[in-house]
């Protein structure tokens, strides 16, 4: 992109004028005429760089259309947001056909996080001190977030936001309406008829009135579920479901899979290395040993059917109630086993994934889209800084120690990041910081773009000004 100088020089002195004066180190007092000549001189270079400026911010105005689309890269105008890859690069394509990439904020919300001890959410009341509703915050917010390049408002988000005229994307917690509890790790029984019934509730609900908001991007499914053994628990999902009561449809369904290839009891005896009598005794059990590779094996097998079974209820129960927007996956936390990927590769517009590494997980995200031929949207990351003053022990990644290091592994991430031409955009992980006191989690982080005053981080929010503006044209060069 080209860009003006920060201090661009003033018109250069003319030779055999009154500016020889001082170019030759004449005392002042002997021609006053450079003084006249200098304001000329200085008057005509600011008034070029007025025009300048002028002339870029028409530019800048003429190629984003109205969501922030940039038509240096042109898809089709279907009148809602999808997916094109145009030579080679994969957009986001806004209703009226110009090239997005999504540059997003999470949890931009006029109360913030509550803090438990405290009784009440610090941050809601400095804002309903300085803005007296959350329509007015909204506004300032909108503003506040477009003046720093950014064009998106992520999950979590306040209702108010998404009545701004700025994209959006929405979270549907439709694993969580049917029993999932992210926080523990509990996972829900997704071949029971009442997880259906409970995902099309869901989705009916909160995606059949935005059916024709041509603002809103799409959906997130879920956020972060677990798929087997990580900070939560260590058992795999086939455990989990062989330790519920032999009625439901889970455990059913995982010994039918079990069964799967063992044409006697002896067979399945002798490679789970059991010794149960028949299989309504084994059914029975509350656990197996799961040393022996057919134990592996049927622990993929179980995991590859859970994801494919999730992934499409909720397509389904999504698209019914919405056909226009996207489906954006349920943003992974980090690299997801590769059955759940199998599972869900066609059932998904594009796929989310978290991630609070220092760098982007590279391969990571090259064979996540090669796995499933998908655009990926980064949807968590962030970093935090002990310059800030908050306890910074509780949330996912490593603190920093000031605000000009956050800006600066910004820098580096965003650009690395949207030099591969299969990514779609970020959501920085979040608006506001967490209370010092600690969330309903004992999150107690600097990972907002303000403090709890609303007051930006200035360093950090500068910078990301200045990265976001020149991202769509670099990411165009991508390959």
């Amino acid at each position: 992109m080209k860009t003006l100088p920060i201090n661009p020089p003033l018109t250069p002195p003319r030779r055999g004028t009154a500016n020889d004066d001082i170019q030759q180190g004449s005392p002042p007092g002997r021609g006053w005429g450079w003084v006249q000549a200098f304001k000329a001189d200085f008057i005509r270079g600011i008034l070029a760089l007025t025009f300048a400026l002028l002339a870029l911010a028409v530019h800048a105005a003429e190629s984003r259309d109205r969501f922030g689309g940039w038509d240096g890269v042109r898809g089709q105008a279907t009148g809602f947001f999808h997916t094109e890859q145009i030579q080679g690069v994969w957009w986001l394509i806004t209703p009226d056909g110009n090239a997005f990439l999504s540059k997003g904020v999470n949890h931009v919300s006029y109360t913030a996080d509550q803090a438990p001890s405290l009784g009440y959410a610090p941050y809601a009341r400095v804002t309903a001190a300085q803005y007296g509703s959350a329509q007015k915050w909204a506004e300032a917010t909108a503003a506040r977030l477009k003046s720093w390049g950014f064009n998106t408002v992520g999950a979590w988000s306040s209702r108010e936001m998404s009545e701004q005229s700025v994209p959006h994307t929405l979270i549907l917690n439709l694993a969580a309406s049917a029993g999932a509890n992210w926080l523990k790790g509990e996972v829900a029984d997704v071949f029971s008829p009442k997880f259906e019934e409970a995902v099309r509730r869901q989705a009916q609900r909160l995606c059949l009135p935005r059916a024709r908001d041509p603002f809103l991007i799409g959906y997130f499914s879920d956020n972060e579920l677990r798929w087997g053994s990580d900070w939560r628990s260590k058992k795999s999902l086939l455990e989990d479901f062989l330790a519920r009561p032999s009625e439901t449809p889970g455990k059913q369904a995982a010994w039918r899979i079990l069964r799967r290839g063992h044409d006697s009891f002896e067979s399945f005896n002798k490679a789970w290395g059991t010794a149960a009598k028949d299989f309504d005794k084994l059914a029975n059990q509350t656990s197996l040993p799961m040393g022996s590779d057919a134990a592996k094996s049927a622990q993929r097998a179980f995991l590859r059917e859970y994801a494919r079974t999730y992934f499409k209820l909720c397509r389904d129960a999504i698209k019914a109630a919405d056909a226009n927007h996207l489906v954006i996956g349920c943003r992974f936390a980090g690299a997801a086993p590769q059955e759940v990927i199998e599972g869900m590769a066609e059932f998904v517009d594009v796929v989310s994934f978290n991630n609070y590494g220092f760098t982007p997980p590279a391969e990571t995200l090259r064979n996540l889209h090669r796995a499933t031929g998908k655009p990926i949207l980064l949807t968590e990351f962030s970093f935090k800084a002990q310059d800030s003053g908050l306890p910074n022990t509780k949330g996912a990644g490593k603190p920093v120690s000031t605000q000009q290091d956050r800006a600066g592994h910004f820098d580096r991430y965003v650009t690395e990041l949207i030099r591969m031409p299969f990514m779609v955009g970020f959501h920085w992980f979040e608006y506001c910081d967490e209370p010092a006191e600690g969330r309903f989690d004992g999150e107690n982080s600097n990972y907002g773009l303000v403090n709890i005053q609303d007051e930006p981080w200035q360093v950090l929010v500068e910078r990301m000004t200045q990265v976001n503006a020149g991202l769509e044209e670099m990411h165009s060069r991508s390959r």
